[in-house]
């Protein structure tokens, strides 16, 4: 690094002059490194970070343990402090607070003694009020630290040592996880249960090339101490495969049937690291905003014997639906980001399920080793000075003699034994310091047993250090015998399927009318809600009605059909058909942001069904503006959570008309000026989600598309107006043109609503802008030409319009009778002629139009 300096005259002080650029690179750089190694990452080996390492090692050192009684955390916080971690005094009592947490440990090491926080984020009490100690899992951490089985540092000002790492008997890492937040990295490894890790740790021993799923057969995924649901297995198997993994996470609800025949939804564990407390309030704001219907109360009536949150239901809500709703919308689901980042050799690594117990039996290995090797030092040490005073009992007389003439103190003691009888200076000064009345036979015959034992454990200890199968059957034994001793049950389940709750067997296959309002409100009903009327009938009041809003779009589907909604953005989402809500004929429906994770300001125009056996075809859309857009459907077989983006809309365009269609359909596309063409959608060539699509009409000014029809042999076309007119004509009056011309005229007089292709058998529904809603066979509307102005349809009253037709299949619960018939104005031949030809004209002058 450049750097100079320059004396300051007369201070004798030299100014270091440096490039700042460079000094902040490596400032920073120190930081990181710091914050990384020093800070918010865990060990590999025993799965701690440095302010946890240092709280247990102070506890333990103060033997502030299971044996002893509690210590303030006062104490404890004080002491961590002045020796080991030269930070604020708040991140050591958090740090503590939480090895004391039940609900965030899964086994806690820390036994805390007052209030240490709640599930539900109430802080906990100043530390000088609180008392700790350690718990029994934590001693198992410690365990053999004074063997030397672990390196030991110097702490920030150098006067006392303390542990790099601890020996960790058990694999804490993946035993109760760890979660930080580092410089441009982050680690969040979720707790495991204790047998599960002992049991795949033990599998590896025994068979260090074992795979994945090998080890997947004793891991069988996280275990978390808030309990819960695992949604599948495949986020597992990402995460230990790779480092990287989500997992979807459920609490547990039940749903339970009261007396007065209403349920209510049970929730006894909740995901984990969820506050229970705002997870309570954000339901109730959920409920507040009419997002999730159907909750009358929500209590929670958690004590110290467990959980349990009661929301009550009303009585026509559908408990399975509120209950999904909650999993959508609250933290009652949650997604649990598996990050497997830890420090090895010093070194932030993400490593596989397979590598980090790899990490962890090797530094097991080593433990073994090192405490072994202490024991066989201790041993011989031992073993060398009882050599010495078992030689010195058989020569006590001259040994004694040498002491009382060797003309001073102990000192000259042990230099005449040393000089005259060949003993080391250790053995020399056992045998000064050893009383006289060992001497007798029977303590003699002690000191020849310790020394014939020590030969034993020497030899056998040394026979483990040559033998790396004896080093890795003790490694073994031991973590069995942890397993023995603080093995548990696993409390989080692991569903064998992922998504939503499958509910299907429980819905009756029936068929329902489904609407949705301009302002977002959907429902579905039976399809016998709606009785066949008479043309030209008054209709029954489908909805209740809510100012400015009007229903959009309706069709007949099945409870197990697929409902694909298409936004104005140009996204794509998907829905059972069971999973609308199921409304009575005058109730409104529930807003569709309830059931869709709908973006900000999304809105959806469109409703499609789409039988669950398609496989084929295209999604075929038309726009306003008269751009057209096909995607073949496969691309929308895997529709996710949050929808698909199925057109790129240009500024100031919406969707129109949208339906699934064969690939060689032929498309009657109407405007709301009384404009139509008719074209093969082969004309408009299929393209990926992405596209903006083709032209498929050219409008006049202010004229836009207001619908289209797929035509069948034998069907006709249904126009009808705003004003309730309309009429039937044949499709041969409608000419096969090139997609992208101006069409020819559908409608002379009046602006038109709609338009449907149907057959006689089929039953026809308008909806009026007031929620007016009548049903006819289509055999009583006249078949026209297309200049002719059709009868009424419908009485409109003041104000009101047609917004919405729809096709049904056909009903015979009443019959019908046709009403008076009002005057029809039809053109003469002569202006039929001159239309035909000025059409014929147009048609010659049009080409095909390929522009985007």
């Amino acid at each position: 690094m450049n750097e100079d300096f320059v004396m300051i005259p007369g201070t004798g002080t030299k100014l270091i002059v440096r490039d700042v650029k460079e000094e902040i690179e490596s400032a920073f750089l120190d930081y990181s490194m710091s914050v990384i190694v020093a800070r918010a990452l865990p060990d590999v080996r025993d799965g701690l970070k440095p302010v946890h390492r240092r709280i247990l090692y102070t506890m333990h050192e103060r033997s502030n343990d299971p044996q002893h009684p509690y210590r303030k955390s006062a104490d404890t916080v004080g002491a961590v402090l002045g020796a080991y971690h030269p930070h604020g005094d708040a991140s050591v009592y958090d740090a503590m607070v939480r090895l004391a947490q039940d609900f965030s440990m899964r086994y806690p090491l820390v036994d805390g003694q007052g209030n240490f926080g709640s599930v539900d984020g109430d802080p906990p009490a100043a530390y000088r009020y609180t008392e700790a100690r350690m718990s029994k899992m934590a001693v198992e951490l410690l365990t053999d630290i004074e063997k030397d089985t672990v390196d030991f540092g110097p702490n920030f000002d150098e006067t006392k040592k303390e542990p790099i790492v601890l020996p960790s008997r058990f694999p804490n890492l993946l035993v109760n996880g760890s979660t930080g937040i580092a410089v441009g990295m982050a680690t969040n490894i979720p707790p495991h249960n204790m047998s599960e890790v002992i049991d795949g740790a033990v599998a590896l021993i025994e068979e260090p090339e074992l795979d994945l799923a090998g080890l997947m057969e004793h891991i069988k995924g996280p275990d978390f101490p808030t309990g819960g649901i695992i949604m599948g297995r495949s986020g597992i198997r990402a995460a230990y495969a790779t480092g990287r993994g989500k997992i979807t996470l459920r609490g547990r609800a039940e749903i339970e049937e009261k007396k007065n025949g209403r349920f209510q939804i049970v929730i006894t564990e909740i995901p984990y690291m969820v506050n229970k407390a705002r997870m309570i309030e954000n339901i109730a704001d959920l409920v507040k905003d009419k997002r999730i219907e159907g909750i009358s109360d929500l209590n929670d009536e958690s004590n110290r014997h467990g959980m349990r949150v009661v929301v009550e239901l009303k009585k026509e809500a559908n408990p399975q639906v509120v209950l999904n709703q909650l999993y959508r919308y609250t933290q009652l689901q949650d997604t649990v980001g598996v990050i497997l980042l830890a420090l090895d050799g010093g070194v932030p690594k993400i490593m596989t399920l397979k590598t980090m117990l790899e990490r962890y039996v090797e530094f097991q290995d080593q433990v073994i080793r090192r405490r072994t090797q202490f024991d066989l030092k201790k041993a011989q040490e031992r073993a060398h000075i009882l050599e010495g005073l078992a030689r010195a009992v058989d020569i006590v007389d001259e040994v004694i003699y040498a002491i009382r003439h060797c003309g001073g103190g102990q000192p000259e003691a042990k230099a005449a034994i040393m000089e005259q009888f060949g003993f080391d200076e250790p053995q020399a000064e056992a045998i000064c310091k050893f009383p006289l009345g060992r001497l007798a036979g029977l303590e003699i015959k002690k000191i020849q047993n310790e020394l014939d034992e020590l030969h034993g454990r020497i030899a056998d200890w040394q026979a483990i250090l040559a033998d790396d199968a004896r080093v890795r059957a003790i490694v073994k034994e031991e973590l069995l015998a942890l397993k023995e001793k603080y093995g548990d049950a696993r409390r989080t389940e692991i569903a064998h399927v992922s998504g939503e709750v499958d509910i299907e067997d429980l819905i009756p296959v029936e068929d329902c009318v489904f609407t949705l309002t301009h302002e977002g409100y959907i429902k579905r009903q039976s399809q016998d809600t709606y009785q066949v009327q008479k043309r030209g009938g008054r209709g029954i009041s489908g909805l209740s009605h809510k100012d400015e809003d009007f229903v959009e779009e309706l069709f007949i589907g099945s409870t197990h059909d697929f409902v694909l909604f298409v936004t104005d953005q140009g996204r794509v989402y998907r829905l059972k058909g069971y999973q609308i809500y199921e409304g009575s004929r005058t109730s409104k429906g529930t807003n569709i942001v309830n059931l869709l994770p709908l973006q900000n300001e999304e809105k959806v125009i469109r409703m499609l069904r789409m039988p669950a056996e398609n496989a084929s075809g295209y999604l075929t859309m038309i726009t306003r503006r008269g751009v057209i857009k096909r995607t073949p459907i496969e691309a929308y077989a895997n529709i996710r959570k949050n929808g698909l983006l199925a057109v790129t809309m240009y500024e100031g365009d919406a969707l129109a008309w949208c339906r699934i269609t064969g690939g060689g359909d032929e498309l009657l596309v109407a405007t709301h000026g009384g404009m139509a063409i008719r074209f093969n959608e082969a004309g408009a060539r299929g393209m990926g989600r992405l596209g903006h699509g083709v032209r498929a009409i050219r409008l006049a000014k202010d004229d836009y598309v207001i619908g289209a029809g797929i035509l069948r042999p034998g069907a006709s076309v249904f126009t009808v107006t705003d004003s309730g007119k309309g009429r039937r004509s044949r499709i041969d009056d409608y000419r096969l043109q090139s997609r992208g011309g101006k069409g020819i005229r559908n409608y002379r007089k009046g602006e038109v609503a709609g338009i449907k292709i149907l057959d006689d058998q089929d039953d026809i529904i308008l909806i009026s802008q007031e929620g007016i809603i009548i049903r006819m066979h289509a055999e009583d509307i006249n078949v026209q030409s297309r200049y002719g102005s059709g009868v009424r349809v419908m009485r409109i009253a003041e104000g009101d319009r047609v917004v919405t037709v729809a096709r049904t299949d056909r009903s015979e619960e009443a019959e019908t009778e046709k009403p008076e018939a009002e005057p029809e104005e039809e053109l003469t031949e002569e202006e039929i002629a001159a239309l035909a030809a000025e059409e014929a004209q147009q048609a010659e002058e049009e080409a095909p139009a390929d522009e985007e």
